[in-house]
């Protein structure tokens, strides 16, 4: 199944782990991942689990006969799109998913290897770690967490990003899998994340790191995420920029959840919480929550400001990256601006395409004509920016700049005008709100000052202020079903727009570490 094919079921994703009653991690929070990416998720229990925030007190582990009869019971029944597998304990239950594994084919495989606890100590005996890297063979891809990389490659634990990279490649190329290498183990701001091959670096999304004590069952949501979303038919760069983006989001909303004293849990609805908040307005007898009687309740009042709202961790993401705060400044480097605009330039004709289908499906004559005059400015604006900074070599798209341009398509295709115009809308709004911001910054001797005044354009906040109030009428003659298919297609694409962002000061990176002779992330330079 791909993203904006026929086939409309949900991913149906089996998660083989351990429990925590606290619902942060283990099994409790692979499912409400998965649910959170629309997926029907399964669950196969290894142990029961004493745990909390604080801490582990102890684990009853399933007897290995009854680990292999939940296995069958699933397996002989349900057909399984993917498989997460956390927790597994000891030897003898690691054999039995082996056994399993190898009885089964064309599952997806993804293994959160548990191996090290947060103190630092070591979960499993010598003879169960090797049984684990055994199992990294069944595995399209592992996603072990520094310390656990570490055990895995039978090495002392990374301490710099080109190391990590290094034991990610040794680990990759024993066991055949792709690894998923997480840099949040790592001293500094930065929090990177790549997918690995034996040949080096093949997608890398950077990230700043989210100040955040909610980090509980971080590991296994993520590599849920990447089940989920490889299950429904996402290519794996696309996939980890996706999960990182909602990963980050769910990490900053845990605060509000005030769950537990130790390490909070993540939010793992935070995407889904403006269709929740509003459910009353379908469904007053399903409001649970008191009336509130004072002005302090000043929330959205409509679906795009609820919507805008729900993104603040991505646009705020947006704002720390170096490219934006590059533009802002006028320190940014040239190749960095280069590189950018012509991918810029690439996404903006597939944009101007996925505009036109828009002004087809568009049920008014008015609305027909502004996304028309939208995908035609989409290219003359553009145009003489690119002139201006860009060699006439024509560059690859880059995995960042499809993951979009394949989102705004899958988009256009399903029909729903809704949903199309809601994925299009933070294009308009998002660099909008930047020329707006950064307009102050702009003088005659910056670099960058005709970017800025592009989107500090009044015609161009006009236009962006235009398709707001257009998605706003969708929505409010939009069913439930298809609001909420409008909510994810505007979060997904202010998460590809982040990683768009992101994209042009990787790619760069990875062109100095290749002729340094350091480690090249292929398809990015």
């Amino acid at each position: 199944m791909t993203p904006g094919s026929a086939d409309t079921r949900p991913p149906r994703v089996l998660s083989i782990a351990g429990t925590d009653p606290t619902g942060g991690a283990g099994i409790q929070a692979d499912l409400k991942t998965i649910a959170a990416f629309g997926g029907y998720g399964m669950a196969v229990v290894t142990a029961l689990v004493a745990q909390n925030t604080l801490g582990v007190r102890s684990v009853h582990p399933s007897p290995a006969a009854f680990l292999r009869d939940q296995l069958e019971a699933v397996g002989d029944d349900v057909q399984i799109d993917a498989i997460k597998i956390g927790m597994l304990h000891s030897q003898r239950l690691i054999a039995v998913v082996d056994d399993w594994l190898g009885q089964r084919t064309g599952d997806v495989v993804i293994l959160d290897p548990v191996m090290v606890a947060t103190s630092g100590d070591r979960l499993l005996d010598a003879a169960a770690e090797d049984a684990v890297r055994a199992l990294c063979r069944r595995a399209d891809l592992v996603t072990p967490n520094l310390p656990e990389l570490a055990v895995l490659v039978d090495e002392p634990v990374a301490t710099s990003w080109g190391a990590a990279v290094a034991q990610a490649r040794r680990l990759a190329e024993a066991s055949g899998a792709r690894v998923l290498l997480k840099g949040g183990h790592l001293a500094g701001d930065a929090c990177p994340d790549a997918l690995v091959s034996a040949a080096g670096v093949v997608g890398q999304i950077d990230g700043a790191r989210v100040a955040s004590t909610n980090t509980h069952g971080t590991g296994c949501s993520l590599s849920s995420a990447m089940a989920t979303l490889r299950a429904a038919g996402w290519e794996w760069t696309a996939a980890l920029a996706r999960a990182k983006a909602w990963l980050t989001g769910a990490i900053a909303a845990g605060a509000a959840l005030e769950v537990g004293r130790g390490n909070g849990p993540i939010d793992h609805l935070h995407e889904l919480r403006p269709a929740l908040d509003h459910l009353h307005e379908l469904r007053p007898a399903l409001d649970l929550r008191p009336a509130v009687t004072t002005e302090a309740a000043a929330a959205p009042s409509t679906w795009t400001e609820r919507a805008w709202t729900d993104a603040a961790p991505v646009r705020a993401a947006v704002d720390a990256c170096a490219l934006v705060d590059g533009l802002r400044t006028g320190d940014l480097d040239a190749r960095w601006f280069a590189w950018y605009l012509a991918q810029d330039a690439l996404y903006l004709g597939e944009y101007a395409r996925v505009l036109a289908r828009a002004s087809a499906l568009a049920p008014r004559a008015e609305e027909q004509v502004f996304w028309a005059e939208a995908a035609a400015s989409a290219i003359a604006v553009e145009a003489e920016l690119h002139r201006s900074h860009v060699d006439e070599t024509a560059p690859d798209a880059a995995p960042t700049t499809l993951a979009y341009t394949d989102h705004l398509h899958a988009a256009s295709v399903r029909g729903s005008y809704g949903e199309l115009v809601a994925a299009l809308l933070p294009c308009f709004w998002l660099y909008a709100d930047l020329g707006e911001r950064f307009a102050d910054a702009n003088h005659d001797a910056h670099p960058y000052r005709d970017w800025l005044a592009t989107y500090a354009d009044p015609a161009f906040a006009a236009s962006t202020r235009r398709a707001i109030a257009v998605v706003d009428h969708a929505a409010s003659e939009a069913s439930p079903t298809e609001r909420e298919r409008m909510r994810v297609a505007f979060a997904r694409s202010m998460g590809h727009e982040l990683a768009f962002f992101e994209a042009p000061v990787r790619a760069a990176d990875a062109h100095d570490d290749a002729d340094a002779g350091g480690v090249r992330a292929r398809g990015l330079v």
